[in-house]
């Protein structure tokens, strides 16, 4: 029975080994992934800020022209002052003219703003894609680091595989089904009974249970199911031996040349 109950222990431990490996090689993927998000929105950012900068120097064009446009009408406003004949005329013109040079004026101060917005872009632009070419970087070397740790946790599970098909070859068919199915019902099969308590669902073990397995036997919990075990090992270590009372004085016998206290 104790080469059993070392088989479905080492068995457990192997299972839950392989459980762990596996559910670290399905979590490497999102590393990558998040990896890759991060440089997306570096890269997205990057786009819309040399975006904004192509709608700014396209503004700055446009206003451009409306000044010149409006420079030049102001010129030729003035040129006709000369040859007003009323001062109606002379007043619809200097409407114009001052209109004229307004707008100039308005616009120019709208492209110098165009140049502030320029400037800050321009820099906004100069960190993001220093940004993108790190974490490009950095997913290269997340991808290179976990492709190396899936190569090692493939290595690990064939090792664990190949121990774990060796040790079920150990076990008796009918007890390998009974932990089968309550390894995949419980998660564990088989647990230590410790304290008398099973130490997979913590409840309390019968005396007459608790006994027999610390007799060597393999049971079953009354709460959980699973199979019980007792490792010798655990065992209190014998108390050391107390001197022995004295006839009568129930105290310990005085040692040689021990005074009377």
């Amino acid at each position: 029975m104790q080469a059993l109950i070392e088989s479905l222990v080492k068995l457990q431990a192997i299972e839950l080994d392989r459980g762990r490996l596996s559910q670290e090689a399905k979590t490497l993927p999102a590393e990558i992934a998040q990896a890759a998000g991060a440089l997306a929105a570096a890269q997205k950012q990057s786009a819309d800020t040399s975006a904004a900068l192509s709608r700014e120097e396209t503004l700055r064009t446009r206003l451009d022209r409306e000044i010149a446009s409006h420079r030049q009408k102001a010129v030729r406003f003035r040129g006709q002052l000369d040859s007003v004949k009323t001062p109606e005329q002379a007043a619809a013109i200097e409407h114009e003219l001052q209109f004229a040079g307004a707008e100039a004026d308005r616009l120019e101060n709208d492209a110098f703003a165009s140049l502030e917005r320029t400037e800050a872009l321009e820099g906004t632009l100069a960190q993001t894609r220093a940004q993108v070419e790190f974490l490009a970087g950095a997913l290269d070397k997340t991808r290179e680091r976990i492709d190396l740790r899936q190569k090692e946790l493939g290595a690990q599970l064939a090792e664990l595989n190949a121990e774990r098909e060796a040790v079920r070859k150990q076990i008796e068919p009918e007890w390998l089904a009974r932990f089968d199915r309550l390894a995949g019902s419980r998660g564990t099969g088989i647990a230590l009974a410790t304290s008398q308590q099973c130490s997979g669902c913590q409840m309390g073990i019968r005396p007459q249970t608790w006994n027999q397995l610390r007799e060597g036997q393999l049971l079953t919990c009354d709460s959980c199911s699973r199979l019980l075990y007792w490792d010798p090992a655990m065992a209190p270590a014998p108390k050391s031996p107390q001197p022995e009372l004295a006839p009568g004085t129930g105290r310990a016998p005085r040692k040689t040349g021990q005074a009377e206290p």
